[in-house]
């Protein structure tokens, strides 16, 4: 049986008796229909999951006893980093769930010149919050120990204005030539750490990819068709899990098959 896991933002303590917050409470007792004596998987995200069970349930009041905890790493050996360009619609959502399955560290959020969705000033921590429930819910489905970061939306120039010109990072680029073509991209093994960024709908202007390039962003093409970003951003995703990750095939991905260059 497939045991309910519930992310619970606090601390958690083996043995203590836990009220869940409201909405968690509500989805246990009146979506998944859950009875005293169920047993429940909790976490919050400091990479432990703790064997739990429910031990009453009133209306929509939900307590749940602690149990033990266990140290459980179902994260990819490299630190991913998603620089999105906002898509229209919900698109953005849909993103952040299927990212934080396939395991990124971090969603950075960009708006960038032929980005058609703008982020008001007064919208933009709401928006972070919003994709972050997303990301725990993901979290929760999947079997991960630790939520993703999701950072607040912020423009394209502002962002790589803050970084420094170090690390492994790629520009997904219909006109870049073939990962497998350029040889500076041959890497034996995994880096620690690696960025990649994913345009809008209309793409990176020049200047744009000028300037990621120079803030060290390699060039590479997915495939001889054109994507849509959040065809592409999911792709990329994988791609990277395969080469470099968690999804490699007869390879070591652990910390033994790092490159730290």
């Amino acid at each position: 049986m497939r045991l309910t896991r519930l992310y619970v933002d606090g601390p958690l303590a083996s043995g203590g008796l836990l009220q869940l917050p409201a909405a968690a409470a509500t989805h246990v007792a009146r979506v998944l229909r859950a009875r005293d004596g169920d047993p429940v998987v909790l976490f919050n995200g400091d990479g432990r999951e703790y064997e739990s069970r429910i031990e009453t349930v009133r209306g929509t009041r939900v307590a749940v006893a602690v149990g033990a905890a266990h140290a459980v790493d179902r994260e990819s050996p490299v630190a991913l980093t998603l620089l999105q360009c906002l898509p229209r619609g919900d698109r953005m959502d849909w993103i952040v769930q299927k990212a934080a399955e396939l395991g990124v560290t971090r969603i950075v959020p960009l708006v960038s010149r032929r980005s058609v969705v703008k982020i008001a000033a007064g919208q933009a921590d709401s928006k972070a919050a919003h994709w972050r429930a997303i990301a725990v819910a993901a979290c929760e489905q999947c079997g991960r120990n630790r939520i993703p970061t999701i950072d607040t939306p912020r423009g394209l120039d502002e962002h790589l204005g803050a970084i420094g010109s170090a690390g492994t990072r790629f520009v997904f680029d219909p006109d870049a030539v073939p990962y497998a073509a350029d040889a500076r991209c041959g890497h034996a093994a995994a880096p620690v750490a690696l960025d990649f960024a994913v345009g809008p709908e209309g793409g990176f202007d020049p200047q744009e990819l000028d300037g990621l390039r120079i803030a060290g962003f390699r060039g590479v093409r997915l495939g001889p068709r054109i994507l849509r970003t959040e065809t592409a951003a999911i792709t990329a995703l994988v791609w990277l899990q395969a080469r470099f990750g968690d999804l490699r095939d007869g390879e070591p991905a652990g910390p033994a098959a790092r490159d730290p260059r």
